[in-house]
């Protein structure tokens, strides 16, 4: 039994040649949007605010910078990937054709979870701004048994918190609270942006574009208007003293905070995850991952920078951190329109996430991984339409009932794993097929391929110990349906 097989890389370039029956209709220019869609989102507005109020302070843009960088290496591994291998199943693919179909698999399952979990949580954060926005700027009242997660308390404004140890939502002051049963906003998108892709990926490509357009002028608006309301003051100490515990503040705050928003970040993986359906891949992959990443950084870093100079940085701890600092600035009708550009990139977001979630199962499935079904396209739209079908049932489900904290718990540390993965696969590629053709080579590659396994497992080192429990789980059921299933079934088997 070979547990390490793998494809060769001819292999994969005539199967990514070949007829996959997927459209071949993305451009650069739709593939950096892709990844724009997919970074920019829960990172800016959502995760700035709670980072900053609970791990690193204002120094939540060094967070910010520690995550990029280690985003920059592993992006670079990528995007010799991409144009090597242009197929669909990303770091899956990249992983079974350098360290063998275990470490494929393994990798694959990991990024299951990782694009699920991702959607999940994105899915809550859209509901947060669409809550306040349809309550506070339209005045339209969802329910608040419907309008968060199970078990949270909504307020009058529709504000969701946690009940306090020991407390009932009844009993928390400043209340009435009502207990939430349900989030049918975060079902509701998620049921949406799940027929949009059934429906095909040019279309989804091209709305997508839109809406990048649309919160990539939100939060220029932003950062141009509410700049002049910074309060310097606000950035003393930069780095909060540390209170005791190793994610609260402090040096060990500003990395775990770094490894906190590093799942927004898997914008750039979602890029290479759409290489069979790219015009050019082996010129425009590269494009497309590193534009998109820069892109998304540098917003990252100025509007955590105003955020934190705007508003006292243990205030932000709210659902719509970014609002919280339009509303605090005085920018009047203007919070109403950021909430309208949070609404948008948090959908393009989920869309990415899902578009991602779906070919990797197809990729899998093409391996004889999964079964054949996964990866049934269908006759009119040309779309893994059951597998897409699948993901969106799988997505909405948590979604309704989850908190952001619990769905993005494993995110980041799946992303870190796929990216280290990918990083080392790299270097074991360069040194077992040397002169293969290589339409991009990662620059520097026996400095970046380290280091991009080195700053991965760093910030994987910070996060909390639960969330190591729970991804062992959840590779310990990975390896029950591949000794199962995947090792007999699998086309290298035969």
């Amino acid at each position: 039994m070979n547990l390490f097989r793998r494809k060769s890389i001819e292999a994969l370039q005539m199967e990514a040649a070949g007829d996959h029956g997927l459209k071949r209709a993305l451009g650069p220019v739709n593939l950096t949007l892709l990844g724009v869609g997919a970074i920019i989102g829960t990172g800016i507005f959502v995760l700035t605010g709670t980072v900053a109020a609970q791990n690193a302070g204002p120094a939540v843009v060094l967070s910010f910078v520690f995550a990029g960088v280690a985003s920059v290496f592993a992006a670079l591994c990528y995007s010799e990937f991409a144009a090597l291998v242009p197929i669909a199943g990303s770091a899956y693919t990249y992983g079974y054709a350098t360290l063998g179909e275990l470490f494929g698999w393994i990798i694959g399952w990991d990024l299951i979870l990782e694009y699920a979990l991702s959607a999940t949580t994105v899915a809550i954060g859209w509901s947060g701004y669409v809550v306040s926005f349809l309550g506070k700027t339209l005045g339209i009242h969802i329910p608040a048994a419907f309008a968060a997660a199970r078990g949270l308390c909504v307020g009058p404004d529709l504000s969701a918190i946690a009940a306090t140890a020991g407390a009932t939502c009844a009993s928390m002051p400043g209340g009435p609270y009502t207990t939430a049963i349900f989030n049918m906003p975060a079902v509701i998108i998620v049921a949406l942006v799940t027929a949009l892709l059934v429906v095909g990926i040019k279309e989804s490509a091209n709305l997508n574009n839109v809406i990048v357009f649309i919160k990539v002028a939100v939060v220029i608006i932003f950062i141009a208007l509410a700049a002049g309301h910074v309060a310097p003051e606000n950035w003393h100490p930069f780095i909060p003293p540390n209170e005791g515990a190793r994610d609260a503040f402090g040096f060990t705050g500003v990395v775990a905070g770094a490894g906190v928003v590093f799942f927004a970040y898997i914008g750039f993986d979602s890029v290479s995850t759409a290489a069979q359906e790219a015009k050019n891949p082996q010129r425009d992959m590269p494009i497309g991952i590193i534009t998109s990443l820069l892109i998304c950084t540098v917003l990252y870093i100025i509007v955590a920078a105003i955020a934190t100079g705007v508003v006292p940085y243990r205030e932000l701890n709210v659902p719509d951190p970014i609002a919280l600092v339009a509303d605090r600035a005085g920018l009047g009708w203007i919070a109403g329109l950021i909430k309208v550009g949070a609404i948008a990139g948090l959908s393009s977001v989920i869309l990415v996430q899902l578009y991602g979630q779906s070919r990797v199962f197809f990729a899998m499935s093409n391996d004889g991984l999964l079964p054949p079904v996964v990866a049934k396209v269908h006759p009119k739209f040309r779309t893994p339409w059951i597998t897409q079908i699948i993901v969106g049932i799988a997505v909405a489900i948590p979604a309704g009932f989850m908190t952001v904290r619990e769905a993005g718990s494993l995110v980041s540390i799946g992303t870190l794993l796929a990216f280290a993965i990918v990083s080392a696969g790299v270097l074991v590629l360069r040194i077992r097929e040397p002169n293969l053709k290589r339409p991009f080579k990662t620059p520097f590659v026996w400095f970046v391929a380290p280091m991009g396994v080195l700053s991965s497992a760093y910030l994987m080192y910070y996060l909390p110990w639960k969330t190591w429990e729970r991804l062992i789980i959840w590779l310990v059921i990975g390896m029950v349906v591949y000794f199962a299933y995947g090792i007999r079934k699998s086309k290298l088997a035969a």
